[in-house]
């Protein structure tokens, strides 16, 4: 765990319900596994339940699942992953994800397909030339129980030989909750992808 882990290392940790998800800083590594101050008061951990772990690390994004050992007020003690994985050297994982939505401001609604979606961000296709100026109220289905609202800023459009634009752009004003929601939806969606 150490050439994975370093003391001071961000890492955040996710429970069966994603809603309890709590992020902290490693504390200290050894051979059993590792200690790590959460930031919030933890809720919805308990002792040997497994986890999900993320971590930005300088060879991408680490992944692993395992157990608590131990929960001492905010500091929980983690048992040493089985096999972890790297899953991508950008901040977040980007995947495909094809839906219908709308980008509205004021009472002006754009019909748009989306391409590809990240905890950042997401990439759309369009039949008309949207104002990239504007920022624009986005509602992203990922299930009937899971729906991010956010805010949406256009980056770059670029107008295809189809005589479709291609959006790209990124999300504003996230909740916490709706950003670590995006990256397990994401990165879950990578994971069975990778499976198939």
């Amino acid at each position: 765990m150490r050439e994975l882990l370093k003391t001071e290392q961000d890492v955040t940790m996710i429970p069966r319900d994603f809603k309890d998800s709590n992020k902290g800083k490693v504390l200290e590594v050894n051979t059993d596994g590792f200690r790590m101050e959460l930031i919030y008061k933890p809720q919805g951990f308990a002792v040997n339940h497994i986890c999900e772990f993320y971590s930005l690390t300088d060879n991408g994004y680490l992944y692993f699942e395992s157990y608590i050992k131990n929960i001492e007020n905010n500091v929980v003690t983690i048992a040493n992953p089985v096999k972890h994985r790297f899953l991508q050297r950008r901040k977040f994982t980007r995947i495909k994800f094809v839906e219908n939505i709308e980008l509205t401001i004021d009472d002006i609604r754009h019909k748009v397909r989306t391409l590809d979606l990240s905890a950042g961000g997401m990439k759309l296709q369009s039949e008309e030339n949207i104002d990239i100026e504007k920022i624009y109220d986005v509602e992203v289905k990922l299930s009937d129980e899971q729906i991010v609202k956010c805010k949406y800023q256009l980056i770059r459009i670029e107008k295809g030989e189809n005589g479709l634009y291609t959006i790209s752009g990124r999300f504003t004003n996230l909740s916490n909750i709706d950003k670590m929601t995006l990256v397990q939806f994401c990165m879950k969606k990578e994971m069975e992808n990778l499976n198939k």
